[in-house]
């Protein structure tokens, strides 16, 4: 496997591309990524890559557009060197949110960002916890959507376990995945009603099922300003919940949330290293990060050796 496969990276995922290079037991490959003084992107690829399966970490999170345009051109780089195959792995596919037409006249910009992957040569993309799980059809290649749900299960069972706990879902749209997490730690389940009186008016939260002196977990997919994270932690607080956790895959963290969750009754937020924080996880002690490496590195192998990775889906 080794003379076949090479695993570069962009700026985004450096840390988590070296740690799936130690679990496959290759070397990170050489590329070098630089900005001319306009802010152009420059790669230059330090190796041969000719007849290689090549694999490209690279989380398209802040700054999105610089991080999209790396990968794009990095894919681009590697094609033009002959690469057999080029499968970018996305750990946080950025855009993701814009699905659909929310309001008239708007884009579908998760629909353009799996055309530029799809034109700048890519033949398959692995990613972790889509947004939305319809983005698998905006590309004609292979899709691997994998869950971080077994990484962060794991976690929970150690964590907590004997202790009376009930899965949050902090909306009814993420009940199923609260669900599946609250039938894997043998708990309850709880849903929280977000309701708006009217424009810009805060809003009222009605809690389903019982939290009273339990510990809470609130369940994401992903937390970018917290606000609806702490606002469901400040109603599990007034239901009677004894202690309150959170945990979510992407950590987008974005504006006011470092300030909101240190504010919040939020004891500890787990999350995983699809998205670096950075400086970010040094302003805040309720941080918990979780790596994906493992995962992302068995995928690895299983497509490079034209193996199943459906087990990885559980």
């Amino acid at each position: 496997m080794q003379d076949k496969i090479r695993v570069f990276s962009g700026n985004s995922n450096q840390k988590l591309a070296i740690s799936i290079c130690a679990s496959l037991g290759v070397k990170l490959g050489a590329a070098r990524v630089r900005n001319f003084s306009d802010g152009e992107i420059m790669v230059e690829i330090g190796e041969n890559v000719r007849g290689r399966d090549v694999y490209i970490i690279q989380s398209t999170c802040a700054p999105t557009n610089s991080n999209l345009m790396e990968l794009l051109i990095m894919a681009d780089a590697l094609k033009r060197a002959s690469a057999a195959t080029i499968t970018a792995v996305i750990p946080y596919y950025g855009y993701a949110r814009q699905d659909r037409k929310a309001a008239p006249r708007t884009p579908i910009t998760a629909k353009l960002v799996a055309d530029l992957i799809t034109t700048s040569g890519v033949d398959r993309v692995v990613t972790i916890d889509l947004h939305a799980g319809q983005i698998q059809g905006f590309f004609n290649i292979p899709v691997d959507n994998l869950y971080a749900a077994p990484v962060i299960l794991s976690y929970l069972k150690s964590r907590f376990e004997g202790q009376p706990v009930v899965m949050v879902s902090p909306d009814a749209g993420g009940t199923e995945r609260a669900r599946a997490f609250a039938k894997r730690l043998g708990c309850t389940l709880a849903v929280i009603d977000k309701r708006r009186t009217g424009p810009n008016v805060a809003e009222i939260m009605h809690l389903i099922g019982d939290v009273r002196d339990k510990v809470a977990i609130i369940l994401d997919d992903m937390v970018d300003t917290a606000g609806t994270l702490t606002q469901g932690a400040k109603a599990l607080k007034e239901n009677g919940a004894k202690a309150i956790y959170a945990c979510a895959t992407h950590g987008v963290l974005s504006g006011p949330a470092i300030e909101r969750i240190n504010n919040s009754d939020i004891e500890e937020i787990v999350l995983t290293d699809t998205i670096p924080l950075g400086e970010r996880q040094e302003q805040t002690d309720k941080v918990k990060i979780l790596s994906v490496a493992d995962l992302l590195a068995e995928a690895i192998k299983r497509i490079h050796q034209d193996e199943s990775v459906s087990s990885l889906f559980v």
